[in-house]
């Protein structure tokens, strides 16, 4: 698998208004319907100043490419990419992928028509990878609707628009493969599978249903190749509009915490706790001081409705638990020793990083983050971070665990599957790894010879180990 770095989608509209929906799928195809949706699909443009590149080769003399080392002569280069996104209002809010824009100095959203406006960053979401930009025009845009994600069943026809490979914008039609998939990218995972093609600079595109709304956010492939083979990822708007409406209105999100470590049922645990049903999540932790404890939870019960509604799995009560207002009372219906009884827990506010638990980037340096936030960085295709308090409470990770959190792994990489978001690579070789700059040094002597090294992760508070290629 790899993270389309740039990934999904491009369109762009021309009206005032919001596209128009269309009921009822075309006997001739989809053009009126994309013609309306296009104009409001964005490409995005991105650039990033990289310091101390006086090593890179320069292009020879007499040869066509020659002006180029000339950008090169300071010491410094600029690298740009391309990523997709979507109009929401006719003030020119956009939506796409945090990691289109998260290590960019200048950001442009180009239209369909070709004018091109300069765009800010309102707020980003490292934890469902989705960001806000605001473009800074004089009159309104065109701008589409986020429709209702839950809605969508497995072989619904949907549109992905987008920008692929950077060639502008483009269309693919596929159908909803799956519901609710976890691609271990995070602990929000609620991924809707299509088979619509879905390509590098794609990211941050829509994917639309045929009504016209908007129904997902294309964010993650799985190939084997590179390219699409019909296995693609989006974050859908059930995750992502509470999250665009925070950023919008507060420039960050504010997610509720309720201060527990859960784990999924099984049969055996099910039985000892004197439940006879498959769904529910289990209480194996609870933080001192926090508001379950408060509440009276227990480790060892098993939540089945949180606020009223059905608890299914540790994820679905994560998610419940991070969309809850902080400050509301939440009742959650628990089982505890056969008994079932209710309890109102007080919801606070979940304490994230500035950047979040996945702003990690190979900048090639010793990854400081200027926010005084836990360092970050890329090793072999694998993003890590050192830990902090809110990412052992994202990931749950016990305060005793030390070591390196592995946020993401390229999709597609040579160590896709290795190891997976919220491991802890507790030591590389012989060598404990409790910095950023620790593993680099052993990465870096691995890396020589691209030999595979030898990790220890703690993953879910059991060791294991697994070999990890020294090369991405």
């Amino acid at each position: 698998m790899f993270r389309l770095r740039p990934l999904v989608s491009a369109l762009v509209l021309f009206a005032a208004a919001p596209a128009l929906a269309q009921s009822r799928l075309p006997a001739e195809g989809f053009a009126d319907l994309v013609e309306r949706l296009s104009p409001a699909v964005v490409n995005i443009a991105t650039s990033q100043r990289v310091e101390g590149v006086d090593d890179l080769p320069r292009f020879p003399p007499g040869s066509p490419m020659e002006r180029f080392n000339e950008s090169l002569g300071d010491g410094a280069a600029q690298i740009t990419s391309l990523g997709s996104g979507f109009i929401i209002s006719a003030d020119g809010v956009v939506v796409t992928n945090n990691h289109v824009i998260e290590a960019a100095d200048a950001i442009e959203v180009i239209l369909q028509n070709g004018q091109r406006y300069e765009a800010t960053v309102v707020g980003r979401d490292p934890a469902t990878d989705i960001a806000v930009l605001r473009m800074h025009a004089r009159t309104p845009l065109p701008y589409v609707d986020m429709g209702d994600s839950d809605t969508a069943r497995v072989g619904d026809l949907v549109l992905a628009i987008g920008n692929p490979f950077g060639l502008g914008g483009s269309l693919s039609v596929g159908v909803v493969s799956a519901r609710n998939r976890n691609i271990d990218a995070g602990r929000y995972d609620d991924f809707i599978q299509t088979d619509a093609a879905i390509n590098r600079g794609n990211s941050g595109g829509p994917l639309f249903n045929t009504d016209g709304e908007v129904i997902g956010v294309n964010t993650a492939i799985l190939t084997p190749s590179g390219a699409s083979v019909g296995v693609g990822f989006a974050t859908p708007t059930s995750i992502v509009r509470p999250v665009v409406d925070q950023l919008v209105r507060y420039g960050e999100t504010r997610r509720g915490w309720l201060g527990v470590r859960l784990a999924n049922l099984n049969r055996a645990t099910a039985e000892r706790a004197g439940h006879d049903g498959a769904s529910g999540a289990l209480i194996t932790r609870i933080t001192p001081g926090g508001p379950a404890a408060a509440a009276g939870l227990r480790a060892g019960d098993i939540v089945l409705k949180f606020a009223g509604r059905d608890v299914t799995d540790s994820r679905s009560l994560t998610r419940m638990v991070g969309e809850a207002a902080v400050g509301s009372q939440a009742p959650i219906e628990i089982v505890r020793d056969g008994r079932r009884m209710t309890v109102v827990a007080t919801i606070e506010r979940l304490q994230e990083s500035a950047s979040g638990a996945r702003a990690a980037r190979d900048d090639g340096g010793a990854g400081a983050r200027r926010d005084g936030g836990p360092r970050g960085g890329r090793i072999f295709g694998v993003a890590l971070s050192e830990l902090d308090a809110s990412l052992r409470e994202e990931f749950q990770i016990e305060p005793d665990v030390r070591g390196l959190v592995v946020l993401a792994v390229d999709v597609g990489g040579e160590n896709e599957g290795v190891v997976r978001a919220g491991d802890v690579i507790e030591a590389i070789g012989p060598e404990p790894v409790n910095s950023l700059a620790a593993a680099r040094a052993v990465a870096g002597r691995a890396a020589v010879g691209e030999h595979p090294v030898v990790i220890r992760i703690n993953r879910d508070g059991a060791v294991t180990y697994r070999r990890l290629k020294a090369r991405t």
